[in-house]
């Protein structure tokens, strides 16, 4: 079951850069879906065109079959709340004057009225943060530290626990584990992958590393210069059929 469509997508800059260029796509209920590319290739600006974080030039985005492109502010509410963002840099994604658990806190207070959570309950703001800090299995005392007081892995576990605080149905990757060391990758994508299964969360994983994409995804999907040019279940990575882009990839990874 498709649970997010993007239809002919199409976004420039400056009418110079065409920098996602008549994409299309579909991200299914429960599943992981890896966009790989090398740097440059459009995958974060899609990101934030899936968002609503910029607006796109043509064609549509539908989440439960529902165009949101042309959605008002106060219409995209609802789907904010569904739809959440991991980013690169965990230190730039976190406010360094709050406290984790202030910012841990923010979703929940920004939706506390339309939310129904099924795996998480909220009895108390210290017993919530306890059980958001488990689930990305940190110890409950970092609540009241800084983020410059925690590794780069410990801070992105804390952007990953405020992205399912409020429990969404998808959760875009934008290169999740570029910024780590290689312990520390492995571990965050372990992590990932119990949660999406815990929570029955759909992810769009965006990364230029093929390996950590193959590991993580069901179906693989390929761009270059702005354009999809593969895609692929994930068993059929090495198959005669790829793409030559796609072979280049694969011999470097």
């Amino acid at each position: 079951m498709s649970l997010l469509t993007v239809e002919r997508l199409k976004k420039s800059y400056q009418e110079t850069k065409t920098a996602v260029n008549n994409l299309s796509f579909e991200l299914n209920k429960g599943e992981c879906l890896g966009l790989v590319g090398e740097s440059g290739c459009g995958k974060s600006t899609l990101a934030r065109c899936l968002l609503r974080i910029e607006p796109i030039d043509s064609g549509s985005i539908y989440f439960n079959d529902e165009a949101i492109e042309k959605l008002s502010e106060r219409q995209l509410h609802p789907y904010r709340k569904k739809i959440q963002i991991v980013f690169q840099n965990p230190s730039a994604a976190l406010n360094p004057k709050l406290k984790i658990k202030d910012s841990l806190i923010d979703p929940y207070a920004q939706y506390r009225k339309e939310l129904n959570l099924n795996y998480f309950s909220y009895t108390s703001r210290d017993d919530f943060v306890k059980q958001l800090l488990e689930a990305v299995e940190l110890p409950a005392g970092l609540a009241d530290r800084y983020p410059h007081e925690l590794s780069g892995g410990q801070r992105q576990r804390v952007t990953i626990a405020r992205a399912i605080s409020i429990e969404p149905e998808i959760i875009v990757l934008d290169e999740p584990t570029a910024s780590l060391d290689v312990i520390s990758q492995g571990a965050v994508l372990t992590l990932l992958t119990e949660l999406r299964e815990m929570l029955n969360l759909s992810y769009l994983f965006i990364s230029h590393d093929l390996a950590a994409v193959s590991q993580m995804s069901q179906r693989i999907i390929v761009m270059k210069e702005g354009k999809l040019v593969d895609q692929f279940n994930r068993d059929h990575l090495f198959s005669e059929e790829r793409h030559p882009y796609t072979k280049e990839l694969i011999s470097i990874f």
